[in-house]
């Protein structure tokens, strides 16, 4: 397809069996990118649950249980919840979270659209988990709830916001060497150790993530966005699925204004919410954390539902991008990182995959940092599985090639990088290699190379760190 125009909790008591939703005590997820907004600490452990509060410790034994019983309780435990859930009209209040932030999320709701009514209950479609939600409860998500019979969902405020280069979703075949004016809430349907955006995906989980929130308007943003130059404007930091009604209004006045619209997710959709956004975005990432659908389900999800995004977002005519975190001891095998590349291939060899290195953040603080040796060979994994596009990521200059597009026909170098920064730009203005005129896919500038900024020296490669965004 072509176009113009994401402090730590050492461990915890561990499961006999998971399922998805079964854990709703439990905290953290991953979010493909880092936010620059909160550094890490050295952590804490508490003996009992190695929980690490930011020099507050929370003893556990009492969650610790919980946690137990609810990973080994033969029914689902959030529907249980529903199925008891009194029938006050009331905003439901968390156990074990920040009450005060907990109300001010509350009053930043309007009823949303992705769901429909069974019975007493309510079914919400945002995400793949699906919850049936009672009166007065919450879905795993815990920022949708059921009041009075229709689900409020997030609205009006952001809790992270930032112009990143594009390169940082990542998107590498849209628009490069531009920026992305990118925006956050509160809250996620996964739970994965190793997330970058805790303070703001786990916020209603974890006690030590705390994150401000600002009242917005879909009009700022795209003042802010028009300010500080950006290309496009993408939901992301947190789950965006969950806050999709959120983003659709921000994505429908950015369009009006010019902009390019984008999501940056985990891939636990459903058909629902694709379609309720495909009239709005033009790209999507998602992040495909392995190919073991047991590990798969320690971070809240399935890999079949994420598999299943990935082709509906294809099918969909949406340009996709992949990317994996590699983290040593989860999903680095070599049959692993293959599994996933054939798979990439099999819905389509022209989707780039993104292969980026983890570090220690949050609760998985054991395994050691990825190298770029280990980010070399899964990319060469993916090209022998007959991926045309693979890219090892943010290990700017320690790669050789594999940040660079190269034509996947003659293999002439397109688009040079250094990490964020293009240091050259050479497909043309219709899309094709200069040199076998092939097509290469992706949402390319409609005046080829000159409307790409493009630079190579130390100034420009520090210029193009995100920058934090002021609202008017």
């Amino acid at each position: 397809m072509r176009a113009h125009g994401l402090h730590r909790i050492a461990c915890r008591p561990r499961p006999l069996t998971w399922r998805s939703g079964d854990d709703p005590f439990d905290s953290a997820q991953d979010y493909g990118e880092g936010n620059a907004l909160y550094p890490s600490f050295p952590p804490f452990r508490c003996p009992f649950d190695k929980r690490v509060i930011r020099g507050k410790v929370s003893l556990g034994i009492n969650l610790c249980l919980l946690r137990l019983f609810a990973a080994n309780f033969p029914f689902n435990l959030m529907e249980a919840q529903n199925q008891s859930a009194s029938k006050s009209s009331r905003a439901p209040k968390r156990l074990g979270t920040n009450e005060e932030l907990a109300d001010a999320l509350d009053r930043r709701t309007v009823v949303g659209t992705l769901w429909k009514t069974e019975g007493d209950r309510i079914r919400c479609v945002a995400c793949g988990h699906r919850c049936l939600i009672g009166e007065g409860r919450r879905g795993i998500c815990k920022v949708r709830f059921n009041r009075a019979g229709r689900l409020q969902t997030p609205f009006g405020y952001v809790a992270a916001l930032q112009c990143d280069p594009v390169e940082k979703k990542p998107f590498f075949h849209v628009h490069p060497g531009t920026d992305a004016l990118t925006f956050g809430m509160m809250g996620c349907d996964f739970h994965c150790p190793y997330c970058q955006n805790w303070v703001t995906s786990q916020a209603l989980r974890d006690e030590a993530s705390i994150a401000p929130i600002r009242s917005a308007t879909p009009d700022q943003l795209v003042d802010a966005a028009r300010r500080h130059g950006a290309k496009l404007v993408v939901s992301s930091y947190n789950e965006p699925l969950i806050t999709a009604e959120w983003a659709v209004a921000v994505f429908q006045q950015a369009r009006v204004n010019g902009f390019l619209c984008a999501f940056v997710s985990n891939g636990n959709a459903t058909p629902e919410a694709l379609d309720f956004l495909r009239p709005w975005i033009v790209a999507y990432k998602v992040d495909l954390k392995g190919f073991d659908d047991k590990r798969y389900r320690t971070l809240g999800g399935t890999l079949e539902r994420v598999t299943e995004t990935i082709r509906m977002v294809h099918e969909r005519g949406l340009w996709l991008e992949v990317l994996t975190l590699v983290v040593p001891g989860f999903n680095d095998s070599d049959q692993e990182l293959r599994d996933i590349a054939r798979f990439i291939a099999s819905v389509n060899r022209d989707i780039p995959w993104h292969i980026t290195a983890f570090h220690k953040d949050y609760k998985m603080t054991g395994p050691d940092n990825t190298t770029a040796r280990h980010l070399i060979r899964a990319a060469e994994i993916g090209v022998e599985e007959g991926l045309h596009f693979v890219y090892a990521g943010n290990l700017p200059g320690q790669v050789g090639p594999w940040e660079n597009t190269h034509c996947s026909k003659c293999h002439e170098k397109l688009i040079d990088r250094m990490g964020y920064l293009v240091r050259a730009y050479h497909i043309t203005k219709e899309g094709k290699c200069p040199g076998c005129r092939s097509a290469i896919p992706g949402i390319w500038p409609l005046n080829g190379a000159a409307d790409v900024p493009v630079a190579g020296d130390t100034a420009s490669y520090l210029s193009r760190r995100p920058r934090p965004v002021t609202l008017n």
